[in-house]
């Protein structure tokens, strides 16, 4: 975006120096109406995030994902591994909703709603501002020798951010293997459930890794979003920018003289103060254009506005807009590409929509036992099948029978006959059919087998009975 001839910095990160080594971030104790804006939309997600897992809705964990077991919740509805289709879909369909989001309003999701920035700006920093003072005690405390003082204040914040550590490890814990699970864990006591307390130990460690010490390098170097800004951006997405007409003018930017014209001298609007670059969590200029460092996080934009402010000039010398409308003072239009993104979008929410809505609570699977054709008992002709019903609700199946459908016939559960579902649970077994040859007018029958819990149908399957090719 911008005009500067000077495109040196864009071949380091400002995180690193020039001898390689891990350059710190101290940043200035952001403040302004975007802040504020932030930290009521953090406090909020910050809510939604830990409470979403011990949120049920008909029985179900709002939000939940069992690697493991291959069983999802997802706002409420499960997700079995016969279901993972729909769990793919759903996937897809945030992702384009992300990379359209993007098109038009750049990586305002970083700086908003992404769990690393909420927990490091809105929990880790305000605890760090808190102990140690804004940007310039934080400097001085980190170049001070090892005193008493340092000691204390670094040794209550790095146990307070180890025991947050921990407590995002074990609501983590519990979108993995659910609450109820933890809980019961929690109940049972650390000495039955060593592995898990293991994991647990792990999962707080590399927490408190990220927040305490990688931080910003997570969205500068771990993160693939950033990366899929450079292709998805162009000159009409909206972004925090730095108005470098206005800011640079014929003269280029220069320090405040309350003694003279600024605007006949032909200097830009900006006075070079540098509290956009301190203020930045992530160490970059915005004044250097877009960047990939460059979260969005509108630090830049309040603190700006403040300067401005106090200086008597316009706001808005950083503020949301795209380049053309800097540029060319064009206005923000839905183009053809995020038309595109939309209809695509659009789409797979109506296949999404239209595969759960036909989604059943059972699903029952009658499949022919491998490597078996059929056999005669006298006049009747049987096939043998294994079957499987999967009870996707909250609720307990006592008394699971079959019945055909269309067709006389007799069908015969192999050893167990009060057959049982539990809730979340599933139950296979083998079973026979036998069909008086006569009736069987092809070798590949169609059939219908219903499935009922005591009197209530649940579930209706279909599947092929093999029969000889004539009967003469």
């Amino acid at each position: 975006m911008s005009k500067l001839p000077d495109e040196a910095f864009r071949d380091t990160i400002g995180t690193i120096d020039e001898e390689g080594n891990r350059k710190f971030i101290f940043p200035k104790k952001p403040s302004g109406k975007f802040y504020d804006y932030r930290k009521w939309v953090s406090y909020v997600l910050l809510i939604i995030l830990v409470a979403n897992p011990f949120i049920k809705i008909n029985g179900n964990q709002f939000m939940m994902f069992n690697v493991l077991e291959r069983r999802f919740n997802i706002f409420g509805f499960p997700f079995w591994p016969q279901d993972f289709y729909l769990f793919v879909i759903s996937m897809i369909v945030g992702v384009v909703f992300v990379i359209l989001f993007t098109v038009i309003f750049g990586r305002i999701f970083c700086g908003w709603i992404c769990p690393q920035t909420i927990f490091l700006e809105m929990v880790f920093r305000r605890i760090e501002f808190w102990i140690e003072g804004d940007r310039g005690a934080q400097i001085r405390l980190e170049k001070q020798k090892w005193n008493a003082e340092k000691i204390r204040k670094k040794t209550v914040k790095w146990s307070i951010f180890l025991i947050i550590s921990f407590v995002i490890a074990n609501v983590f814990l519990a979108y993995l293997i659910g609450s109820d699970e933890l809980i019961q864990m929690i109940e049972d006591g650390p000495q039955t459930h060593i592995s898990t307390l293991f994991s647990l130990f792990i999962f707080t460690g590399i927490f408190y890794f990220i927040f305490a010490w990688f931080r910003e390098q997570v969205c500068i170097i771990a993160c693939p979003y950033g990366r899929l800004q450079g292709v998805l951006l162009d000159d009409k997405s909206i972004n925090v920018a730095y108005d470098f007409v206005r800011g640079e003018k014929e003269m280029g930017r220069a320090k405040f003289n309350k003694q003279e014209d600024r605007a006949a001298s032909g200097k830009g609007d900006c006075v070079d103060c540098k509290q956009c670059v301190h203020v930045c969590p992530t160490g970059i200029d915005i004044r250097n254009g877009t960047q990939l460092e460059c979260v969005n996080c509108t630090a830049c934009i309040d603190e700006c506005d403040t300067i401005m402010e106090g200086v008597g000039l316009p706001k808005g010398l950083i503020r949301y807009a795209s380049e053309d409308e800097i540029e060319k003072n064009s206005k923000f239009k839905f183009t053809a590409r995020m038309k595109g993104y939309s209809a695509v979008l659009f789409i797979l929410i109506g296949i999404l929509a239209g595969l759960l809505f036909l989604r059943t609570d059972v699903e029952a699977v009658f499949l022919r036992l491998p490597g078996q054709l059929f056999q005669h008992k006298g006049d009747n002709i049987s096939n043998i099948y294994t079957f499987k019903v999967i009870n996707k609700t909250n609720n307990d199946f006592n008394d699971i029978h079959f019945k055909l459908v269309g067709i006389k016939g007799t069908l015969k559960v192999v050893g167990e006959q009060d057959l049982k579902v539990p809730k979340q649970g599933m139950k296979s077994g083998t079973l026979f059919v036998e069909i008086n040859q006569y009736l069987l007018e092809t070798d590949k029958t169609k059939l219908e087998i219903e499935v009922y819990d005591g009197n209530k149908k649940i579930e209706t399957s279909k599947t092929s009975f093999l029969s000889p090719r004539s009967f003469d």
